[in-house]
């Protein structure tokens, strides 16, 4: 691999307020809008959202989509 190509980094994240598909698809978008954001995976049992992105993601971006979406970041697991 070139030097010059770093390896996505992948964050999860505890997300209060997710109940349904409707939810999952709503963060799921808004959370990949985000600069960086390759990747989203919503696992509504859990409460956790998993984030790929292409550096270290910025947790208060993340916290401020989730929130404005109706959902509550409570931290990363």
């Amino acid at each position: 691999m070139p030097s010059n190509v770093t390896a996505p980094v992948t964050t999860a994240y505890a997300v209060a307020g997710m109940s349904c598909g409707h939810c999952s698809a709503t963060l799921t978008r808004v959370i990949g809008e985000l600069d960086g954001v390759t990747g989203v995976d919503v696992q509504l049992d859990t409460g956790r959202v998993t984030v790929t992105a292409d550096a270290e993601p910025d947790d208060a971006a993340i916290a401020e989509v989730v929130d404005e979406a109706g959902y509550e970041l409570t931290g990363r697991v």
